[in-house]
Formats: C-alpha cells, sequence, structure tokens
C-alpha cells in the first residue's frame, strides 16, 4: 500500500496481479511538456524500443540502480512477451500502465515475481518508467508504468509494505509525445477493471536498439 498522506491516495488491487488503481484529487496540476532528461545517462546503457498503435517509445534502463527490474524487463522484451499487449490503465496527470494484457483483457501468463527495488533512489519523476505490483511488496512481475506526472508519493518511503513504494528502472529518452498522446485516448470501465481505453493502445512491437 502506498502512504496515504493529503488527498492522493493509491489503492492497490489484488484482483489482477501488478494492477493497481487510483484516486487522486488534486494530482490534475501543470506538469512540464518537454520530455524528460535521463537523470543520470552514465547509468542507462540499454535503449528498449515499445512501438505502439500511437507512436513509438525509447525507454533507456538503468541497470546499474536497478538490475533485477531492468533485466527483468529485457527478459520479457527478447522473448517476445510484451508485443500485442495494450496499455490497460490510462490515468491522466498520472501514469500509463501497460505489459501484462492482451487486447481482450486477459492476463497473460508471468514469470515469477522479482525483488522491489524501490529504495535504489531512483524517484517516480515524469517520464520515468516504473514496476507495477500489487499489495506485497516483491509481486512485481511483467506489468510496468510511465508516470505523466512527478508522482513522489510513490517513492520509497520505509522499509513497511505501507512506504516500500514502487521501483523506477527507466526513463523514457524518446516518445513523451506519444506517452502524453495515449494519456489523452478515452476511457471506460470494463467489467472490473477501470480507466481502460476504449480503443485498444497496443504494443506492437518490443525490442532492444543496437
Amino acid at each position: 500500500m502506498i502512504n496515504q498522506r493529503t488527498t492522493k491516495w493509491l489503492c492497490v488491487g489484488l484482483l489482477t496481479a501488478a494492477l493497481f488503481c487510483a484516486t487522486l484529487p488534486g494530482v490534475g496540476r501543470a506538469v512540464a511538456a518537454a520530455p524528460p532528461d535521463l537523470p543520470d545517462s552514465g547509468h542507462a546503457k540499454t535503449r528498449v524500443l515499445l512501438k505502439t498503435t500511437l507512436g513509438d517509445i525509447i525507454i533507456a534502463l538503468d541497470e546499474e540502480r536497478a538490475p533485477v527490474s531492468a533485466a527483468n524487463f529485457l527478459a520479457y522484451v527478447n522473448a517476445g512477451f510484451y508485443d500485442g499487449t495494450i496499455f490497460h490503465r490510462v490515468i491522466p496527470n498520472f501514469m500509463i500502465q501497460g505489459g501484462g494484457m492482451s487486447a481482450d483483457m486477459a492476463e497473460k501468463i508471468n514469470r515469477p515475481a522479482i525483488k522491489n527495488e524501490a529504495a535504489n533512489g531512483l524517484k517516480n519523476r515524469r517520464g520515468t518508467v516504473a514496476m507495477a505490483r500489487t499489495s506485497e511488496v516483491d509481486s512485481a512481475t511483467s506489468q510496468f508504468f510511465i508516470n505523466l506526472a512527478d508522482n513522489p508519493f510513490l517513492d520509497h518511503q520505509t522499509p513497511s509494505p505501507q512506504g516500500y513504494g514502487y521501483a523506477v528502472f527507466g526513463t523514457v529518452i524518446k516518445g513523451m509525445e506519444t506517452v502524453d498522446a495515449i494519456a489523452k485516448v478515452a476511457t471506460a470501465n470494463r467489467a472490473m477493471h477501470q480507466n481502460v481505453p476504449v480503443r485498444p493502445v497496443l504494443i506492437e512491437q518490443s525490442r532492444v536498439l543496437p
């Protein structure tokens, strides 16, 4: 669970692995439109391309400070796991989440859950990529989210389950215009899921760049 200070709160659902829902009054503040710079480019070497139906996104992975999360993400990329999955949760001024659902909202079979690296010092700032999870600290599998705004309440606060936070492992270095376009799509409820794009936004292909 997330620290429930101020009017912001994030409820972590157990209905679907690595899926979370958000009610965030007051989060809709103005944010910078420009793509963010990599927090420390010296720590990031591997680049991953996500080709989506709304454009390309290039993510730089911080394999030094988030080795477990980065390796996990790369394993899914190299296996072609993300190809054909969708961004199934879109909340403007907060985040877009994907990496685990097919277009018909069926959850794919994941690799084993990984250790939560939220205490690595990386922050949930606009343009960063982090692992989604359930209320269990070490429950992240394939799903990830891209922050649309600075979301410090998702950062590591304490070693307790309530304050552990969400592990950042990369940054969008190209394609924030695509991320912002995804954030603007119309959404609706679909069965037990909320904030689902009415027209699916697919990851058509994911691959490591040379």
